[in-house]
């Protein structure tokens, strides 16, 4: 997950992706969940007081698509973090994963273009790191014991596992990214 795949995204390609709100606006596929999610998203005082503390200018560019339970999960988190970034520090563009699948080609899961996948850009827009599709421990129950169910029991045990857990790992794994990335 934290490996680079892309050297550098050019600030054109970077700028030509959405921002969150007409993201948003324009899903087709779980809209009715996709705004419930995003109206209730939180991010905690302590998550944006250690993003000021890392200091330092970045981007993420977040591969996506409307229909992908896992974006709609963590998406509308990562937004809120950016909303409550202090000024100048975070941004957001979120680019079809279909129409860009170079960026993910080399950003693939277990060989997988698995979804969403969040890219940190430092302010020259050069790869820094990556998160995605899920966090950690997630990721690891659906490879794992999570396989052994049928497909709708282990979806329904992952959105119980993403209602559980508000999105604080998602955030947190991200802030995780920023760190390393702030820290080399």
């Amino acid at each position: 997950m934290a490996s680079v795949g892309i050297d550098r995204i050019p600030q054109e390609r970077y700028e030509s992706g959405v921002p969150f709100s007409a993201f948003l606006a324009s899903v087709a596929a779980n809209a009715a969940l996709w705004h419930a999610v995003a109206a209730r998203a939180q991010v905690s005082d302590a998550a944006v007081a250690r993003l000021a503390a890392i200091g330092g200018r970045w981007h993420l560019l977040v591969l996506a698509e409307d229909w992908c339970g896992d974006a709609v999960n963590t998406l509308p988190v990562i937004a809120r973090l950016v909303e409550r970034a202090p000024a100048d520090t975070l941004d957001l563009r979120i680019l079809p994963r279909d129409a860009n699948l170079d960026i993910m080609d080399a950003h693939l899961s277990n060989g997988a273009r698995s979804i969403p996948i969040a890219i940190v850009l430092d302010a020259a827009y050069r790869e820094r790191g990556w998160w995605g599709p899920r966090p950690r421990e997630l990721q690891a129950w659906v490879v794992g014991e999570g396989r052994l169910l049928d497909k709708e029991s282990r979806y329904r045990e992952v959105r119980r596992w993403y209602a559980r857990d508000h999105g604080a790992s998602t955030v947190d794994e991200i802030l995780r990214v920023i760190e390393r990335a702030a820290s080399a």
